[in-house]
């Protein structure tokens, strides 16, 4: 499970650009990050792709007035409303962002570029239409906090119970990764204008994420045979579906809050 998805960056700050608490550059720039350039294709009213500025700001005139986060996976269509062809993209990708008050959605395509040595990220994101219907299986963020901390207890307890190590230099190297982020302050986690709890289930949600990676992608500790790191994805699964769970619930707290009043 990516960390912090793409699919997040754009709905936060772009909620925040909707709210006027950032502007149009800095949104954008917050929500390129550490990628070399996104563009948006198949923009209504553009004959070519454009870049992130001018399309959050036609978005916003096509009635756009909020973002929510889809984080989909097989057999899981968390935060998607249809259609069939959005949908299928958005499994694709793994992650997509669905605007409310105008019925589009955003899926991001990401491809390197550049010479060996010189590798730079660059991602289009496919504009597309959507429904207007309540994402799937999305929960309140009362919920997502409270299973969260269930999920990690569980989590800690299957990874003990499997002898799971966790550790060695790449272990290592993503867990002071994930700290480093972190002691740079809520700031980091989400845009300017999310309430603190969104913060806190998301950085909860990102640490038990981390602790899903590490396990999958770090070694097999005692876990040597099938049965043995079968039972491991069996344990693990659950968990990573709270955590994909929350961090939708944490994306999406800013619509949430919006559509009850509190804006």
């Amino acid at each position: 499970m990516h960390s912090e998805p793409r699919s997040g960056r754009l709905a936060a700050w772009g909620n925040a650009l909707l709210a006027g608490l950032v502007s149009p550059d800095d949104a954008a720039g917050a929500i390129v990050g550490d990628d070399a350039v996104h563009r948006v294709e198949a923009l209504p009213g553009e004959a070519a792709p454009v870049g992130l500025t001018l399309a959050l700001g036609r978005l916003r005139a096509l009635g756009v007035t909020g973002y929510r986060v889809a984080l989909p996976a097989p057999g899981h269509p968390l935060g998607l409303s249809g259609p069939p062809e959005f949908n299928a993209r958005a499994l694709d990708a793994q992650e997509a962002v669905v605007a409310t008050g105008a019925a589009y959605g955003l899926v991001p395509e990401v491809h390197e570029a550049g010479p060996d040595g010189d590798r730079h990220v660059e991602v289009v994101w496919h504009c597309l239409p959507v429904r207007e219907a309540p994402p799937a299986d999305v929960p309140s963020l009362g919920e997502a906090e409270r299973e969260l901390a269930e999920a990690l207890r569980e989590a800690t307890a299957a990874l003990t119970r499997l002898d799971v190590a966790g550790s060695g230099p790449v272990a290592e190297a993503a867990v002071d990764a994930y700290r480093a982020r972190a002691e740079r302050g809520p700031g980091e986690m989400l845009a300017p204008g999310y309430p603190p709890r969104a913060v806190r289930v998301l950085e909860l949600a990102q640490r038990i994420g981390l602790l899903i990676s590490v396990a999958y992608e770090n070694g097999h500790g005692g876990a040597v045979s099938a049965s043995e790191m079968a039972a491991r994805g069996e344990a693990l699964r659950p968990v990573e579906r709270v955590a994909r769970r929350a961090q939708v619930a944490a994306y999406n707290a800013y619509v949430e809050e919006r559509e009850r009043g509190g804006r």
